[in-house]
């Protein structure tokens, strides 16, 4: 029955999507080039350029994921997770540096962390193709917005994918503060899914309005609601044995402590990321 999909998103994501660590330079590449087609050419929020890529200083800093639609093998979208450079751990992040003068500090102060356990999510992307796949009016007040049918996942269901993505990644690597620079209406629109985030600060002007959230991640999975939890668990999944949790990003704080049994690169790291994903799904 369609409304056990909506209560478990988990069962659709898992069998139409992947989500991929971007390790090597060429899934960066596909990062860059996603980007440059929404943030440039689309939104134009910045010039679009001969190499059809879009970075900027932050990305040397960042781990990057990328979604995979498992039907097509076509990339979908994007996310990074911005961290603290181990040589120059002062340096602010790019949220931080926006809202330098709008930072409520009473509710967040950087100050009170140690730089290596903050970090931010940011350059979320999602290709044009599947932004307008045909959306379903909700019926079920359990589930506060759209997500999609079945065959048609709506947009909103693949943005869930990729933040918990990011927040299972940030978790794994020991990040406590996690920061978002959103739009209102998405900074709403997941704490309805009951995403455990807290405005931190008025609103600013940066490509339109904004606003600076902050999520604790001492246990995400515990904060979501019973119908997020297994979409967590599926992409957390994929996190633990999709990536190399070995020498992080040489340079940067970390303190991630597992290994993944099967790296990113591996030929077999497809198979057996949706072998134990299906596992936790179950």
């Amino acid at each position: 029955m369609f409304w056990l999909h909506r209560l478990n998103p988990a069962n659709e994501f898992r069998k139409h999507f992947e989500l991929v660590s971007a390790e090597t330079s060429e899934l960066k590449e596909e990062v860059y080039r996603i980007r440059h087609r929404v943030y440039c050419e689309e939104f134009g929020f910045e010039a679009v350029n001969a190499e059809g890529r879009e970075q900027d200083e932050y990305d040397q800093q960042a781990r990057h994921l990328l979604l995979r639609c498992m039907r097509t093998g076509a990339w979908a979208g994007c996310i990074r997770l911005v961290l603290t450079p181990r040589d120059r751990p002062l340096l602010p992040l790019p949220s931080e540096k926006v809202c330098a003068a709008t930072i409520d500090r009473r509710l967040f102060d950087p100050a009170a962390f140690p730089r290596e356990s903050i970090a931010e999510i940011s350059r979320l992307a999602l290709a044009p193709e599947f932004r307008r796949m045909r959306p379903e009016r909700n019926k079920d007040p359990v589930v506060p917005t759209d997500i999609g049918t079945p065959t048609h996942p709506g947009a909103l269901y693949l943005r869930l994918g990729r933040y918990l993505g990011a927040i299972a990644l940030a978790h794994r690597l020991g990040i406590e503060a996690l920061l978002f620079l959103t739009e209102p209406r998405l900074a709403a629109q997941l704490r309805k899914f009951g995403f455990p985030i807290t405005q931190v600060g008025d609103p600013v002007e940066h490509r339109g309005t904004r606003v600076l959230s902050m999520a604790h991640l001492d246990d995400p999975i515990q904060r979501l609601p019973f119908y997020m939890r297994p979409l967590y668990r599926v992409v957390e999944r994929e996190i633990e044995d999709g990536l190399e949790f070995g020498p992080v990003a040489a340079g940067f704080h970390h303190h991630a402590k597992r290994h993944a049994r099967i790296g990113a690169g591996h030929p077999d790291a497809g198979a057996a990321a949706r072998a134990n994903v299906a596992k936790a799904a179950a």
